[in-house]
């Protein structure tokens, strides 16, 4: 039997892997896709996240990533803000595909074992407390995988947490993500950009070998349903965009995901804990997401151990207060920066302040970069 049974090998679960395996466990990761795998996202690893890499001994996955210096912000009226991040740190753009795999090779290597294109059926339950997993390899049939610990890192989606009544989709807020790869946008290839509108904000990417990844966020399902047009419309259509896509080709399918926000009601229950998105997770606008799921990784990794070494039962309990602990101010940041997006009026006003006083984004900016955690 296994000590460690993780549902999903993205970032969270991998992480989770890797020090779990360091520290002797028998741990097995459970994934429905083969890698490499293609995952929407915004691509940048950001200096807190580095941070944490670095301390992990995993500088390396990011090898031929491109630095990233900071952050371009800009809001209707024309106001746009290049905030550098300070003292010279830098964080990453490098394509998840690549980031991902690096990862999970990592673990591996450490002494995971990887179970690939496979699925999760149904939690296991012995004794009050989860016991296992049921999964099934594509194409094959069902089989039960005991272990004496889940974490449940597969996603905002997670068929773990659902099926424990731990997560759901909230009924605000509910926003969209379309994304696609682009060649030959005319960008600053030093700076990711954040560009605040009435109801959507858009994410701008740069990435090794000229790729740009560009995602627009909206609450609008409009432009779910034209996600091609919707897209190249709303790059095209900016007026501070405009001019650096006139030569721009997408040169991957639009992606679209959502509605993205994850509300979760615990951090677990006997036998098992969330990581990653599983956790709960709401459009992170500041390039922070990857550091979320790394870092609560950690954290449940941590509990877990704690459990294991123990023969406890509240690894999710402990968890659940090391995550507010963690995370909590960051959430608050966060949560104000999407109710300025919801609302005209606030994008004028900070729009406004960032031209009179731009200072306060600067802070901003490296506040959401997690330079703290560096």
């Amino acid at each position: 039997m296994d000590d460690v049974l993780i549902a999903g090998a993205g970032p969270a679960g991998a992480i989770a892997a890797l020090i779990l395996a360091r520290a002797g466990v028998r741990v097995r990761l459970i994934e429905r896709a083969k890698f490499p795998r293609h995952k929407l996202c915004g691509d940048t690893v950001n200096p807190g996240a580095m941070g944490l890499l670095r301390r992990l001994g995993l500088e390396g996955v990011t090898a031929g990533a491109l630095p990233i210096d900071g952050m371009i912000v800009s809001a209707k009226p024309a106001v746009r803000i290049e905030g550098r991040y300070s003292g010279g740190v830098q964080g990453r753009a490098i394509t998840r595909t690549a980031f991902d795999a690096a990862l999970v090779e990592r673990a591996v290597a450490a002494g995971a074992i990887l179970d690939e294109r496979t699925s999760v059926v149904s939690p296991m339950f012995k004794e009050g407390r989860v016991s296992g997993l049921r999964v099934s390899r594509h194409g094959g049939s069902e089989r039960a995988v005991p272990a004496r610990v889940v974490i449940a890192a597969d996603g905002g989606a997670s068929r773990v947490a659902r099926a424990l009544g731990l997560a759901r989709h909230p009924v605000h807020p509910r926003r969209w993500a379309v994304g696609a790869y682009f060649r030959d946008v005319d960008a600053t290839w030093s700076l990711g950009e954040m560009h605040v509108r009435a109801g959507r904000y858009i994410g701008v990417a740069p990435l090794p070998d000229g790729l740009a990844n560009v995602c627009v966020v909206s609450a609008s399902t409009a432009l779910i349903r034209r996600s091609i047009a919707s897209l190249l419309e709303v790059v095209r259509e900016d007026e501070l965009l405009r001019d650096r896509f006139l030569r721009a080709r997408m040169v991957s399918a639009p992606v679209c995901l959502g509605p993205l926000a994850v509300e979760s009601s615990g951090c677990g229950m006997p036998g098992c804990v969330l990581a990653g998105d599983a956790a709960g997770f709401v459009d992170p606008m500041t390039g922070d997401g990857l550091r979320f799921a790394m870092r609560g990784a950690e954290l449940a990794s941590q509990a877990v151990l704690e459990e294991l070494r123990d023969g406890g039962r509240e690894a999710f309990r402990k968890l659940a207060a090391a995550r507010s602990g963690e995370f909590s101010r960051k959430w608050r940041f966060n949560r104000t920066l999407r109710a300025l997006v919801a609302s005209p009026l606030a994008i004028r006003a900070a729009a406004g302040g960032a031209a009179c006083a731009p200072g306060w984004l600067q802070r901003a900016i490296c506040y959401a970069g997690d330079l703290q955690t560096t």
